[in-house]
């Protein structure tokens, strides 16, 4: 039996792809200090005796017993919210986390899959992007500590492959949604549908021109499977490249919900990016990837989930206390 790691496995997008890999037949270890992630999203593993749970923080030495196959680093803080309350933590699990996963990656002569993201593009000047883009990233400005974190993860991933031969993916996320993604997070999506369900009016930042481009947790999970199974290096865009207005959006949820809330304007976050949309040419190419499901299903979907929360989590600001038991 084929074992894989995945690291951030109790976060939205590792607890998917723990599902999708013990449906594949891998013995899977996931791995998180769950300083984001909730147990609440693997809980439904714990009697899969193809499945086991370390906690563990990946800044901290790594090591697994027995062989691994495979090596998924998808631990790090992802949304606004978080990498801007633990900054440090979020250049350290980019940085000495991935440097201590590629080494044991090494170590165990693993094929390794790294979690970058679209972030790497900043707030880009050409449009769609493409993996060739070298981005506009503020290295100094708040957000900085989350798109530097990647860009260097990249960097010293390519390093590993060149100097020591290793077996690397990198996949470039665009913004993903669905299921177990945290209602209190600060992204648009559980943003906006956590207002619609409270009866809040929905916060619009800038005049919401700025655009994004979803894709469903599903098909996001297919496209990362397939390349960690292909035999390219470089990184690869995985998103859905239906482009919409956030202004755009924002109606589309009120529509959804069935709610006869308003659209208020704040201000716009430093470096907050004015486009979004993943040219995803090489994944068709490369992976005969390509997203599945529309947004209108996959929102439904979402909006599902994110009603079936009790009150309390409906009402709750915090998630805890980032700063807890973890080294400044």
């Amino acid at each position: 039996m084929k074992r894989v790691l995945i690291t951030g496995a109790a976060g939205f997008l590792g607890s998917h792809l723990c599902d999708r890999f013990l449906a594949e037949g891998f013995y899977v270890i996931g791995m998180d200090n769950l300083i984001t992630g909730d147990l609440k999203n693997i809980e439904h593993l714990n009697d899969n005796g193809n499945f086991e749970f370390k906690f563990h923080d990946v800044t901290e030495y790594v090591n697994v017993d027995n062989d691994l196959d495979y090596i998924l680093h998808f631990a790090s803080p992802a949304s606004p919210i978080d990498y801007l309350k633990i900054p440090i933590q979020t250049l350290k699990v980019g940085a000495l986390g991935t440097h201590n996963l590629l080494g044991l990656a090494k170590k165990k002569q693993a094929r390794i899959l790294i979690a970058s993201t679209s972030e790497v593009y900043g707030d880009p000047l050409i449009h769609p992007q493409t993996e060739e883009y070298y981005g506009n990233v503020n290295t100094i400005g708040p957000r900085g500590v989350y798109d530097e974190a990647k860009r260097f993860q990249e960097s010293i991933t390519m390093a590993y492959h060149r100097f020591h031969g290793l077996e690397t993916r990198i996949v470039r996320i665009f913004n993903t949604y669905g299921p177990r993604m945290r209602l209190n997070d600060g992204r648009v999506i559980p943003a906006f549908m956590g207002q619609a369900l409270r009866g809040e009016n929905l916060t619009v930042f800038g005049d919401g021109s700025q655009t994004r481009s979803f894709c469903y947790v599903d098909d996001q999970v297919e496209g990362i499977y397939r390349l960690l199974m292909s035999d390219y290096s470089l990184p690869v865009n995985i998103g859905n490249p239906n482009e919409i207005s956030i202004l755009d959006f924002a109606e589309e949820i009120i529509k959804l919900t069935n709610s006869n809330q308003k659209i208020i304007f704040k201000e716009l976050p430093k470096d907050d990016p004015l486009q979004r949309q993943p040219d995803i040419s090489l994944a068709r190419k490369l992976l005969n990837w390509q997203p599945k499901i529309d947004r209108t299903e996959g929102m439904k979907i979402t909006f599902e989930y994110f009603k079936s929360l009790s009150e309390e989590e409906l009402y709750k600001k915090e998630h805890k206390d980032f700063t807890k038991h973890i080294r400044k």
